[in-house]
């Protein structure tokens, strides 16, 4: 059994950005049980990085941010994410408004909102 803890704002090694430069903007999302929407913004920044993806009419237009933990591959030929969460997962998360992108407090909600899906295991 592994003791590696789930890291909410690093790629993991599965999805690593061979070059933070490279941009995921456009790519589409895919939950564990259907298509999400689309990128809108991406960061590789150490410890921080995360996608924001447009849900489009999915969830009414609701933007989501997902910290790239969350992200189990990219592929970059058909330019899609795979997350490892469930749809219902991604819209009960904690509301992103613009004034919280980078507001500490959210980022640690929703950072532990993403580690406990992770810890029950229904991955």
């Amino acid at each position: 059994m592994s003791t590696h803890t789930w890291d909410a704002w690093n790629y993991r090694e599965s999805a690593e950005m061979s070059d933070p430069s490279t941009s995921l903007v456009g790519f589409s999302v895919h939950a564990t049980d259907g298509h999400i929407g689309k990128i809108d913004e991406a960061t590789a920044d150490v410890g921080a990085s995360h996608l924001v993806v447009d849900t489009g009419p999915w969830i009414f237009g609701r933007k989501v941010m997902l910290p790239a933990g969350t992200i189990e591959r990219i592929d970059w030929d058909d330019e899609k994410v795979f997350v490892d969460r469930t749809k219902d997962q991604i819209k009960d998360s904690p509301e992103l408004a613009n004034a919280s992108m980078e507001d500490p407090a959210y980022r640690d909600r929703l950072g532990a909102y993403y580690g406990e899906t992770y810890d029950r295991g229904g991955l």
